[in-house]
Formats: structure tokens, sequence, C-alpha cells
């Protein structure tokens, strides 16, 4: 008889291996990063954790698989094939929430790097440069929207709250969170960007938060206001940006993701001196395989095993996250 499997994608540690091979004691577990440890593999697998985009040929060559079940190892589903994953039926778990502490450390460390003109000075060093930059902002007592309260803008919040700042949250549902003073629908958006000295941007790319911050929005904020998106690129028009860095119609932008990643070498974005980039690296931890396996993938596949519903991060295909 055929052993079931499960496939992970990643290089975990064997203390993992072992509590699985205890979960799934008849199971076949595979594990590995190498394309050639789970190639053969994936056509007869019912669960896989760590979606990789070469997949889709393996998988959807047949006409019925035993997959069942996807874990991802990234936040955001969007890069998967979810309309046919939807009428396979194959539910999905995504790392949701492994990335509250390091992206919002980052968050705090470009909206600090721009304030106080941190990327400057590191600028200045190189050329043995001693200028004072006309540097005169504090990010104390200001005003932080954060567009998108989920894990990570809880943990932005929270943050922003030991800076003494006023939090304007923008959050699908409008439920009320912890330390955010005011909480609106994205109907809002418009309502609110005036009123914000940073733009926090923690959306998952949804076709309603595709090109949400275009050209209206940049021209709403503040002059003095900073942008800063580790959502997802394609949320904001980046020739609009950039329109609004050029006429000053915002004072800056902090910038992780893009329309297209690596961010070519010929965007304007490389050289324009009020905005910092960093490489899709806002969610990088130590802890991250750690966070997936001990908050998601163990405790999911415990419930799996005694056929009960996803208890962590099942994704909605109508919300699309």
């Amino acid at each position: 008889m055929t052993k079931r499997k499960l496939v992970i994608t990643q290089n975990i540690e064997d203390n993992y291996v072992q509590q699985l091979n205890v979960i799934l004691p008849e199971w076949e577990v595979i594990v590995g990063r190498d394309r050639s440890i789970w190639e053969e593999h994936i056509k007869d697998a019912e669960i896989i954790a760590g979606w990789k985009a070469e997949m889709k040929d393996l998988l959807f060559r047949e006409d019925q698989t035993p997959l069942t079940w996807i874990q991802t190892w990234s936040a955001g589903v969007n890069h998967l094939p979810l309309s046919e994953l939807q009428l396979r039926g194959v539910h999905i778990t995504s790392a949701n929430g492994v990335h509250a502490y390091p992206i919002s450390e980052t968050i705090f460390a470009l909206m600090l790097s721009l304030t106080r003109k941190i990327h400057t000075y590191v600028k200045n060093q190189q050329s043995k440069t001693w200028h004072h930059e006309h540097m005169k902002l504090e990010i104390h007592r200001k005003t932080i929207g954060i567009i998108g309260v989920g894990a990570i803008g809880q943990e932005t919040a929270k943050i922003a709250k030991a800076f003494g700042m006023h939090v304007i949250g923008i959050r699908h549902s409008g439920q009320p969170s912890p330390n955010v003073d005011e909480i609106y629908t994205s109907s809002h958006l418009n309502d609110i960007l005036p009123r914000c000295d940073y733009v926090v941007i923690t959306l998952p790319l949804t076709t309603d938060t595709q090109h949400l911050f275009a050209a209206e929005q940049f021209k709403l904020m503040k002059r003095s206001a900073f942008l800063i998106n580790i959502g997802r690129g394609e949320i904001v028009v980046e020739a609009d940006l950039l329109d609004a860095l050029e006429n000053q119609e915002i004072a800056g932008a902090g910038l992780d993701v893009f329309e297209q990643e690596p961010l070519p070498e010929e965007s304007k974005l490389w050289d324009h001196d009020n905005v910092i980039i960093t490489p899709h690296t806002a969610g990088s931890t130590e802890y991250y395989d750690k966070r997936v396996m001990d908050e998601i993938l163990i405790p999911n596949l415990n419930n799996y095993v005694r056929h009960q519903p996803f208890s962590v991060n099942l994704v909605d295909y109508k919300k699309g996250y």
C-alpha cells in the first residue's frame, strides 16, 4: 500500500522531523529545500509545506492528486495558483503572524532613519562628509496611519504607543484593536491620509488592494509625510509614487517591496535621496522556521490527523488571504 506523503521544501531541524514522524507514524515525510529531494514526490503529496512556483506544472499535469493542504512559508498567498487550487478543493494555510516582530522592527527602522536622516549620514560617512543635513524632525507624538491592522499592524501599533504616537488604523473588519486610537474600514482611507505623518502599508495583495495607492492618495498626504510599504509592491502605483517624490508631494519613502522584484537597475527609486530600499527582507528573522513549525504547521497538523478544522491561518479564497 502506498504511504501518504508530507513534503516540506525547507531545511528544517532534525527535532522537527522527529516530531513529524511521531504525529504521522504511517506517513512518508520528505524534507529538503533542494528540488531534487522533493520533485518526484509532489504528484503523490497529500500535504505540501513550502510552495514553489515550479510545482504548478508538476501538480496540474495530473487530473487528480491526493493533495488536500498547502502550508505556505510566506504570509502572502497571491503567488499561488489560487483559482486552480480552489477548484481542486485544496486547503491553504499561510505563515501569517511569524513576521510581526521582524517586520515591525523594520518599519520603525525605516521611519526613524528617514526622520533622523540616518540613511543620509551613512552616505556622508562613505565620503567623509561632515554636514548637518538640516535634520530637525522627531517621531514622538506624531500620527501614524497603519493600513492593515493584522498581526504586523498590531505589533506596529504597540511600538508606536511607546513613542507617544496617535495611531489610526485601516482594517477590513473595522473592529477595534489594542493600541489603535481610531479604526476605520478601507472606504475611509482617503479621509485619514491628510492627518498622517507616517503612512505604513501592511496589507496583503488582493484584487481590492492592488493599486490602492495611486496619484490621488499621494496628493492627499501631507508634504511632510513618509510612506512605508512592507506589504506588496503592487499595492502602490510605482510611477505615481515617483511623481509624488519628485514633486515633493510627500517627504520620502521606505520600501521593502516593489512592482517588479528584483527592482530593476534603471529604476529612479535607487537614486532618490529620500528613499530607503530594502530587498524584500523585512520579514527575515533567525526564528522564522521555528515559528512556522511551532505556531502554525504542527498545531494544524495535529488537528488534521484528528479530522478537526484548521486552527491557524486558514486562507479564505474569497478574501484572498
